[in-house]
């Protein structure tokens, strides 16, 4: 699912429940305008999504439809679906190190993790020197303030929760980011060294996507990250996506187990890493 194609689907959802509170009041399109004050097309655009309801709009909705009970849920709805999408330049204004802690509470209250990476390896599976080239990476071509370092050490930090509070932990990725150096050769040697030593733990399940496997439905998409039933994040190349609509989730969920199915695990696993590790020579 695209970036654009979520946020939509989020406001045509709203516009749904809009046009659900109309009904019910007994109202018809062109008396919720008249009340409003608004031209029809307005209440159109509103009920089909094609507008964002502002809180005011909310708000005169609700109060005309006599459910201003539900003015507070809709409001949170709107905002939540306006900062679904947040550029990486705006998130990373202060810095490198806050956006890695930003994160954690999110880590720390979650049970259940499902990551899927057709990028690079997963955060809670890098090791530093990994995490320090892809973060130098980032300081470099966006601009950001000069915490790197800092922001290694938040990355590392934040790896704790696999070992802690009985927590599941689910990783999918590509093998071609198994074949992919970041850094140097002796960086991508050692964190393929630590992936094979990760196989092992009891609370990760690591699974790995052969190249020239049958995709059948299990297309290769954006990175995204799934936490408990509540909400799924995405890593797009000029931003991040968060998606908290249950039907959305649901439908990453899905996305991750038939992906799930194509991959190898253990033994297998294992065996494409020091494939991997080998061909580095």
């Amino acid at each position: 699912m695209s970036p654009s194609s979520s946020i939509q689907q989020a406001r045509e959802a709203l516009g749904q429940r809009l046009r659900e509170i109309r009904k019910d009041s007994g109202l018809t399109a062109r008396a919720m305008a008249a009340a409003a004050g608004w031209h029809e097309s307005k209440s159109s655009r509103l009920e089909n999504g094609r507008t964002p309801p502002s809180d005011t709009d909310i708000r005169t909705w609700t109060r005309i439809c006599d459910a201003e009970d539900q003015t507070a849920d809709l409001i949170a709805t709107a905002r939540g679906i306006d900062g679904m999408y947040v550029e990486w330049r705006r998130l990373e204004s202060a810095g490198l190190k806050r956006v890695q802690e930003s994160v954690l509470p999110l880590f720390e209250r979650t049970q259940r993790f499902r990551f899927y990476q057709s990028w690079i390896v997963p955060g809670l599976l890098q090791t530093e020197d990994y995490t320090r080239a892809i973060l130098h990476t980032v300081a470099a071509v966006r601009d950001t303030p000069g915490d790197a370092d800092e922001a290694v050490a938040a990355r590392m930090d934040r790896q704790r929760v696999l070992y802690t509070g009985g927590r599941r932990f689910a990783f999918l990725m590509e093998e071609w980011v198994l074949r992919t150096v970041i850094g140097d050769s002796a960086t991508m040697m050692s964190q393929l060294g630590h992936l094979t030593g990760m196989t092992n733990t009891p609370s990760v399940s690591l699974g790995v996507i052969p190249m020239g496997v049958v995709r059948g439905n299990a297309w290769p998409c954006e990175s995204f990250s799934l936490y408990d039933e509540k909400q799924a994040s995405c890593e797009l190349v000029s931003a991040g996506l968060t998606v908290k609509q249950p039907s959305h989730i649901a439908e990453y969920a899905k996305t991750f187990t038939d992906l799930a199915g194509i991959a190898v695990y253990g033994a297998a696993a294992r065996t494409l890493i020091t494939s991997a590790i080998d061909a580095l020579g």
